[in-house]
């Protein structure tokens, strides 16, 4: 999205070049020129990392089937967090290896096969020192409000990694808009401190300084289903729409990278570590793996987000690159949204 170029004295080294080793013959000419243009074009930012590269978009896993294996594949916790809760399974009577197989152990409990969800918390014992007796103790617990765990203790004393684990119909929050309102589902066992630090946005009676400032169309280069235009740019425009999920009054850390997998139409990622973020209208391959997914917004709701990509824009240059900025950036406001339990 945002590209970082050097300035390039290219034509000038060039000349040089050619000036100096006039007597060398063509090959050794040309080899030495494509060396240094591939050094002088190396520098871009993790928002467009892989930007100028073509990718054959042919190749690409679609569908629901590849992202939900995707994803069943993650499995993370929050080291040095203790959540309370109901226990369905206690720790003193199962012991496992790793944090992963406690987190494994819990999403086996919630299937999401119609049956109910006995299990949407974890707390597992994997520090040997710290932990003591109690080294490899997984603790399952039932959350009564998957939208506020019941969190205990938290902080380097605590000897304690704790994780979520939602139902498909558990772990949804409102982005309300003045064009809709946007459900996000989300990934708290692939991204859990994301998700953490959201739900403490949702706890807020105001998040004062959400907004949406830039939005971005597909343009001619992506399809409706967000497929990339073979030998088309790949932006600008970037199809996307880009805000802040910082409140004003409240201190902001540095979220870490936790899961990055390709960007999808409907992804909703970090710019770098935050509180910047993003929503991808369309599927960037090109992106690779440099941004953190927390969430999808459901497929219904993408109408908005393209509703809100098509709104009155102005132009700006972030580092040599075209932006479109909103003319009257949109307040967002965090809600809950009523699911079965």
């Amino acid at each position: 999205m945002v590209r970082r170029q050097n300035d390039s004295d290219f034509g000038r080294l060039t000349l040089l070049v050619l000036f100096l080793i006039g007597t060398i013959s063509c090959s050794m000419v040309y080899l030495y020129l494509t060396v240094v243009f591939r050094s002088n074009t190396a520098s871009i930012s993790s928002m467009q990392e892989g930007l100028d590269e073509t990718v054959d978009f042919d190749d690409w896993l679609s569908g629901k089937e590849e992202e939900e294996e995707e994803r069943g594949r993650c499995c993370r916790g929050i080291e040095h967090l203790e959540l309370w809760g109901d226990a369905v399974k206690w720790g003193s009577e199962f012991r496992i290896n790793s944090s992963e197989d406690c987190c494994m152990a819990c999403k086996n409990m919630c299937r999401g096969d119609g049956g109910p969800c006995l299990c949407n918390s974890w707390v597992f014992c994997g520090d040997k020192d710290a932990c003591g007796s109690r080294f490899g103790e997984c603790w399952l617990k039932r959350q009564r409000d998957a939208l506020n765990p019941d969190r205990r203790d938290s902080g380097d004393h605590v000897m304690w990694t704790s994780g979520f684990v939602f139902h498909k119909e558990e772990g949804v929050v409102g982005l309300e808009t003045d064009y809709g309102i946007l459900r996000i589902k989300l990934l708290p066992d692939c991204a859990p401190q994301s998700v953490a630090y959201i739900l403490d946005l949702l706890a807020l009676s105001h998040c004062v300084g959400c907004q949406i400032y830039r939005a971005e169309s597909r343009g001619n280069f992506w399809d409706a289903q967000g497929n990339h235009i073979k030998k088309a740019p790949f932006g600008p425009p970037f199809a996307l729409i880009q805000g802040t999920l910082e409140s004003h009054g409240s201190i902001f850390k540095d979220i870490p990278k936790e899961h990055c997998p390709a960007i999808k139409r409907g992804y909703v990622g970090w710019v770098d570590s935050g509180p910047e973020f993003f929503i991808s209208l369309v599927n960037h391959e090109e992106w690779r793996n440099a941004h953190t997914v927390f969430g999808y917004v459901l497929s219904e709701d993408l109408k908005i987000v393209e509703k809100i990509a098509q709104l009155p824009v102005k132009s700006e240059i972030w580092n040599n690159i075209d932006v479109s900025l909103l003319e009257n950036p949109i307040v967002l406001r965090f809600r809950r949204i009523s699911t079965k339990s």
